[in-house]
C-alpha cells in the first residue's frame, strides 16, 4: 500500500446509531447510503456495536445516561442535540442538523441543510465535519455558549411556526373551514410567505393590513378571535405589538433620502 493511500488513523468508517425514533431511522438510512457501514438503529435496551463512531439520537433528557453507559464502546461518541452542551459530559462531538423530520425521509433527507457542529477537540470536530459533509448537509460551528440561543431560533422558526398556523386553523373554522380545507388553502400562503423571507428578508416580505397601516381592518380581525377562540387573543395582541415594530422598520427603510436630509 502506498502512503497516499494508507487510511487516517482517525478515518470514520463505521457508525453505530442509538435511537430508534424519528431522527435516528433517517440517520441511519443516509449514512448508510452515503458509505458508512452502519449499525442501528438500536432501541432502548438493545445491544450497541462498536464502532468508529457512536451516534446517539435520544432525546435531550436522555443524552446524560446514554453517553455514561456507552462511553468507549466507539471510538468516538457524539449526540444530536441542538441545545445539549459537551461540557460536563462524556462526549466528543454534536452534530445537529437544521431540520424537521417525521421518520420516514429517504437517505436524502439531509441534502443541501445546515447542520450545527462542535467538537472537544480536533479530531472529533473533524470526525463531526466529515459525517455533515458526507450527509450532503452544510456544517458550521456553534460552540456552547451559543448553542442555547441557535436553538431557541431553530424552534421559533420551526416548532412556533406550526403553533401560529395551529391558531390559524383554528380560526379558520370560524370561517366555516374544517381543519383539513383551511390546511389545504393555507399552506400555499405560508409557503410563499415563507419564500418570501428567505429571499427578501422580514421586512420587505411583510404583507397585510399592519404594513398598509389598515387599523380598522385589525380592529375586527380582534373581534373574530376573541369570538372564535379567546384563548388566543394573548397571542394575536402580541403578534400584533411586534408586527407593527416590524412593519415601522420597513417604513423607515423606505423612506427617500432627500426626506431625510429636509
Amino acid at each position: 500500500m502506498t502512503p497516499s493511500s494508507t487510511p487516517s488513523p482517525h478515518a470514520v468508517t463505521t457508525v453505530s446509531v442509538v435511537g430508534a425514533g424519528r431522527l435516528g431511522r433517517v440517520m441511519a438510512r443516509a449514512l448508510r447510503a452515503a458509505g458508512f457501514a452502519v449499525s442501528g438503529p438500536t432501541g432502548r435496551g438493545e445491544p450497541v456495536e462498536p464502532a468508529d463512531v457512536v451516534l446517539l439520537c435520544v432525546p435531550d433528557d436522555a443524552i446524560p445516561a446514554a453517553a455514561a453507559e456507552l462511553a468507549g464502546t466507539g471510538r468516538l461518541l457524539g449526540h444530536t442535540s441542538g441545545a445539549t452542551p459537551l461540557a460536563g459530559l462524556p462526549v466528543d462531538f454534536s452534530l445537529h442538523p437544521l431540520q424537521t423530520f417525521v421518520g420516514d425521509e429517504g437517505p436524502a433527507a439531509f441534502e443541501g441543510i445546515g447542520c450545527a457542529v462542535a467538537g472537544r477537540d480536533a479530531v472529533a470536530t473533524d470526525a463531526a465535519l466529515t459525517l455533515a459533509t458526507a450527509l450532503g448537509a452544510h456544517p458550521f460551528v456553534v460552540a456552547d455558549a451559543q448553542r442555547a440561543a441557535y436553538h431557541a431560533a431553530a424552534s421559533i422558526a420551526a416548532n412556533y411556526l406550526v403553533t401560529l398556523e395551529a391558531a390559524a386553523e383554528r380560526i379558520a373554522g370560524a370561517a366555516g373551514l374544517s381543519p383539513a380545507d383551511a390546511r389545504e388553502l393555507l399552506a400555499p400562503l405560508v409557503r410563499r410567505t415563507v419564500e418570501n423571507w428567505a429571499a427578501l428578508g422580514p421586512e420587505a416580505a411583510l404583507t397585510g393590513p399592519i404594513a398598509r397601516g389598515d387599523d380598522e381592518t385589525v380592529a375586527r380581525q380582534r373581534a373574530a378571535v376573541a369570538d372564535a377562540a379567546p384563548d388566543i387573543l394573548p397571542l394575536f395582541d402580541l403578534l400584533t405589538e411586534h408586527t407593527r415594530v416590524l412593519a415601522a422598520r420597513e417604513a423607515e427603510d423606505v423612506i427617500a433620502p432627500e426626506a431625510l436630509l429636509s
